[in-house]
Formats: structure tokens, C-alpha cells, sequence
């Protein structure tokens, strides 16, 4: 494979990467607030910029989703990457690896609140409890 072929198809997979990115943002900026009625867009809590997908091998993504709580001490921060996970869990395939960030410097407790809702085990304890499981799925909800 020479440069330009090279060129090309890496230039394929930045198109096709940035696609997925809007695609991803499409299907997490209409998850509402668990306390407002607004969605996590229109109060700024994802926004296009924050979501990064890579190519990592034959139809294998890595999907990071950065998000900005209201304010630095938001108690509800933790719900809140918890609905954008499962959100993103119920739509997209198993092939996508996501990692879900808070903005860094944006919430006083992030690195911790980071490690939760990247852990496997703490997301499926979570959703075995049956009321914080109808929180996220009123939350993740698509209204017509």
C-alpha cells in the first residue's frame, strides 16, 4: 500500500468516525434531565464536541462520551452518566467499547464518579434496583 492509499482510507475513517460521533450525539442529547424537564442538551450537559469515536478494527469502535454537569457539586452527576451509558448500551452494538467521562475540572468528586460509571458491575447492580432502574428508563425514554 503506497502513501496516498494510505491517505485515503484513514481519510474514510475519520469520515466515518466523525458520522458515528453525530449519530452518537443524536441519541444522547435527548435524554432528559432526571430533575428538569429539559434534556441533557439543552442545558449543556452534552454537546457534540464531547463525544470522540475510534476505529479500533474491523467494525470495533471506542466511543468516549464527555459530559459537563449543571454545577460543580451536582449529586445527580452519577444518574446522569448512567443514563447516557445505558442509552448508548440499548442502541448501538456490542462491538462498541464506551467510556464515559465527566469534563475534567467540572464536578468536585469526577475522578470518582468516573470510576462508577465505567464499572461493569457497579452499572449492572444499579440497574437491579428497581427504582433507580424506572428513574433512568423515564430519563433514557424517546417521547414522539
Amino acid at each position: 500500500m503506497n502513501k496516498d492509499e494510505t491517505l485515503r482510507i484513514k481519510g474514510a475513517e475519520d469520515d466515518q468516525e466523525k458520522e458515528l460521533a453525530e449519530e452518537i450525539y443524536d441519541i444522547i442529547r435527548t435524554i432528559r434531565d432526571p430533575e428538569k424537564p429539559q434534556t441533557l442538551e439543552d442545558l449543556d450537559v452534552v454537546y457534540e464536541d464531547g463525544v470522540l469515536v475510534n476505529h479500533r478494527g474491523t467494525d470495533e469502535f471506542l466511543v468516549n462520551v464527555e459530559f459537563t454537569p449543571t454545577v460543580p457539586h451536582c449529586t445527580l452527576a452519577t444518574l446522569i452518566g448512567l443514563c447516557i451509558r445505558v442509552k448508548l448500551q440499548r442502541t448501538l452494538p456490542h462491538s462498541y467499547k464506551l467510556d464515559i467521562f465527566i469534563k475534567k475540572g467540572t464536578h468536585s468528586t469526577e475522578d470518582e464518579i468516573n470510576k462508577q460509571i465505567n464499572d461493569k458491575e457497579r452499572i449492572a447492580a444499579a440497574m437491579e434496583n428497581p427504582n433507580l432502574k424506572d428513574l433512568v428508563d423515564n430519563c433514557v425514554v424517546d417521547l414522539e
